[in-house]
C-alpha cells in the first residue's frame, strides 16, 4: 500500500498542472476524484 499513499501528491501535481494548462479539466478532474473517493468509501472495505 506505500505505492498508493506516495501516489496521492503526485496525481494533485499532475491534475494542478493540468488545470492550469486546460482550466475546462477542472469539472471533470473534480467529478472524478468524487466518483473515486466515493466508491472506495462503499467498497473500499471489502477490498482486505
Amino acid at each position: 500500500m506505500h505505492i498508493l499513499t506516495s501516489a496521492g501528491p503526485l496525481v494533485s501535481l499532475v491534475a494542478g498542472i493540468l488545470i492550469l494548462v486546460m482550466p475546462r479539466l477542472l469539472n471533470y478532474i473534480v467529478a472524478i476524484y468524487l466518483i473515486i473517493i466515493g466508491l472506495l468509501g462503499l467498497f473500499g472495505h471489502h477490498l482486505h
